[in-house]
């Protein structure tokens, strides 16, 4: 058994306190939990104990700010997991949490890809969808079945406009028509619908 020497309010949060034991900082706490559990200084503990309780109120805390950060936009699993992890969390908290959050339907790649997809193609390619999709963790699987609404006739008409908004202004020479091949390839545009695009320019191809 060990002793509570100290209870004091962190600096940066006026919600929160420090709870050391034996002399040495254990853990934070919320008020809340610190209230609830009547924890105060001389109080001799269990170490397992304060450790539950811990756990309690962070996990409490975590799924708090997890629905804050999700409340703007949808968030793949990866992006909530890494978010929770750099606040610090205990991996048993972040689990706790990445779990209830998939209860709720608030965590969902599946539907966070369709969504994705839906708007991205407006402005790129599949290529660089799928790649962008990747970094933010969403499995291949739902990659493949969230592109798997975009035909090919929906992207030569996205890349045909933005290909008349960067020919604007240029003439058709092969130069340019070079370096707006290039232009499209960079927003993820396949070979052959960028072929396609640039039709209506006259035929060009990377040597």
């Amino acid at each position: 058994m060990n002793e509570i020497t100290e209870i004091t309010p962190q600096v940066k949060d006026k919600r929160r306190c420090n709870i050391y034991v034996d002399g040495r900082f254990y853990c934070g706490l919320t008020l809340e939990a610190t209230v609830k559990n009547r924890l105060k200084v001389g109080q001799i503990i269990d170490p397992e104990r304060l450790s539950e309780i811990q756990l309690e109120s962070e996990r409490n805390t975590a799924f708090d700010k997890a629905l804050t950060h999700m409340s703007a936009t949808q968030k793949t699993e990866k992006q909530m997991r890494d978010f929770l992890q750099k606040k610090g969390y205990l991996s048993a908290v972040v689990e706790y949490v990445i779990e209830k959050l998939h209860s709720y339907n608030f965590l969902n790649d599946g539907e966070y890809a369709e969504s994705y997809v839906e708007s991205a193609a407006k402005r790129k390619g599949g290529r660089l969808i799928r790649m962008e999709l990747r970094k933010k963790g969403v499995s291949d699987e739902k990659i493949d079945n969230a592109l798997g609404g975009l035909d090919e006739e929906r992207e030569i008409q996205t890349a045909r406009e933005i290909l008349q908004k960067y020919m604007r202004g240029k003439t058709s020479d092969t130069e340019t028509l070079q370096k707006a091949f290039r232009y499209l390839m960079g927003k993820g545009f396949d070979y052959e619908i960028i072929k396609s695009a640039l039709k209506a320019y006259g035929d060009c191809e990377e040597d």
